[in-house]
């Protein structure tokens, strides 16, 4: 099998690899976990350090990655050398925090002693998608390396420079040979290798049913996982909300990295009183986007990561509005070389159609009116996805309103939807489980391990419910 690095802006076959063989994947294992029981016991002060070179390392050669995001996937290149900032942010946040969240947490109890460590648990999987080509592993891999964890690396097949790239500089920052490994294999080897007992845990960024197979086999062979799903996120304007900041917002909240985004808004609910300006305003602002080569520094929407995405993107968008869905703009791919579809609003959106239950991965957005907060609640949460939200409003009992009523991971209020190593990323329903960044995702992958010294005085009696495990 072949792994190829395909231009998005031209189709042209830039570089391919051979998979590796079955063999090769054994090897690398093995090297995974020996590695892993030596690193373990790395003091953290220098696992640290080696966090800091790779957040220096990523800021040097920010314009390099960027460049090779962008040849790979097609983002505007200064989104791409933004993520490679947005990179180095995560890693010095986790060097900076990692002590803390790190630390021994002391128990009141019988014992004398008595606390709970956070300590690692092996190699981590990670299969990873290629949207955001380096932020996604490195959001995985920030917290894993400071923890103690050694990292495999299933990338996307169609963005292996950038998986053997985020190898090389994390080999460069100084941590240890082998401790973060890439696989170039297909989705089919997924499998196999979680398998293995080499592998301790895995996460998953990704489809619906990518998330599914991969907890069906980790769960058989009872291993953790954290998925993270996609979604179909509201964005939600009542007419409280500044309207300027809220239809500004929604344009590049929609076509964010080309439209490509998790937590892209693609679901726009309006409240009906301006529901009219909203529509006109925002149905301008995406005709006005200029669309090119995503290397030029003016192209605010490049193409789509692929071909077969872009061809994706338009059966759906044709079978929506043969069910009766209403194109305000767009709703067709381009025609010029490269994977280029049109910025498209869609609205009289039946429920039955593919643009309301599934998720739409491009630059298309869906409008929809609704008289009041509570029907803007109720059709946010009619989808199985439940990641992200952005609500605007100045009213106060209509945030409260929403913080209370939205089924998602998170939600913003007048802002978009972003991932910040500050903060919990992760959704519910059929958007996944578990967290990523924040304190939270840093305990993800550790063993949370109890400890028990004492007793310093005899222990009360058990109560008849009591009993031990």
């Amino acid at each position: 099998m072949a792994i190829a690095t395909i231009n998005p802006a031209t189709g042209e076959t830039v570089r391919t690899f051979e998979a590796y063989t079955p063999e090769q994947v054994i090897n690398k294992l093995d090297i995974s976990w020996q590695i892993y029981n030596i690193y373990r016991k790395v003091p953290l002060d220098q696992r640290t350090s080696w966090m800091e070179n790779a957040a220096q390392i990523l800021e040097n050669r920010k314009e390099e990655f960027g460049r090779l995001m962008t040849l790979e996937m097609g983002k505007p290149l200064k989104a791409a050398i933004a993520e490679a900032e947005k990179c180095a942010w995560v890693f010095r946040y986790y060097a900076e925090n990692a002590p803390r969240y790190l630390e021994d947490r002391e128990v009141k109890t019988d014992a004398a002693h008595s606390f709970v460590r956070f300590q690692p648990v092996g190699p981590v999987l990670a299969v990873m998608p290629w949207n955001f080509p380096f932020w996604q592993v490195i959001r995985f891999a920030a917290p894993n390396l400071v923890v103690g964890n050694a990292c495999l690396l299933k990338h996307a097949s169609n963005v292996p420079q950038c998986a053997l790239a985020i190898e090389e500089l994390i080999r460069e920052a100084g941590f240890p040979e082998g401790l973060f490994q890439t696989l170039l294999i297909g989705s089919d080897r997924v499998e196999e290798v979680l398998k293995s007992s080499r592998v301790r845990a895995a996460t998953l960024t990704g489809s619906t049913a990518a998330g599914s197979a991969v907890a069906s086999t980790a769960g058989k062979m009872i291993k953790k996982t954290v998925l993270e799903l996609g979604g179909s996120d509201p964005f939600i304007v009542m007419p409280s909300a500044d309207m300027e900041q809220a239809i500004t917002t929604a344009v590049r909240a929609r076509t964010i990295n080309n439209g490509q985004s998790c937590i892209a808004a693609k679901r726009f609910i309006v409240h009906e009183a301006i529901a009219d300006e909203f529509e006109r305003r925002f149905v301008e602002g995406m005709r006005s986007l200029r669309i090119g080569d995503p290397l030029d520094p003016a192209t605010q929407l490049g193409p789509l990561a692929t071909m077969e995405q872009r061809d994706l993107l338009a059966g759906q968008v044709r079978q929506s509005v043969d069910l009766g869905a209403r194109v305000l703009t767009g709703g067709h791919a381009l025609d010029r070389p490269g994977a280029y579809y049109a910025p498209t609003v869609l609205t009289d959106i039946r429920p039955d159609s593919p643009a309301y239950r599934d998720e739409l991965f491009g630059p298309v957005a869906l409008l929809f009116r609704v008289p009041d907060a509570e029907a803007a609640i109720r059709l946010a949460n009619d989808t199985r996805f439940g990641l992200g939200a952005s609500v605007w409003t100045n009213d106060e009992a209509e945030r409260r309103q929403a913080v209370a009523g939205i089924e998602a991971g998170m939600v913003f209020i007048n802002a978009m939807t972003a991932s910040d190593p500050r903060i919990p990323f992760g959704g519910v329903k059929r958007s996944g489980y578990g967290r990523e960044l924040s304190e939270l995702g840093i305990r993800e992958f550790v063993n949370v391990k109890t400890l028990w010294v004492g007793p310093a005085k005899a222990p009360r009696a058990s109560s008849p419910t009591e009993r031990s495990e």
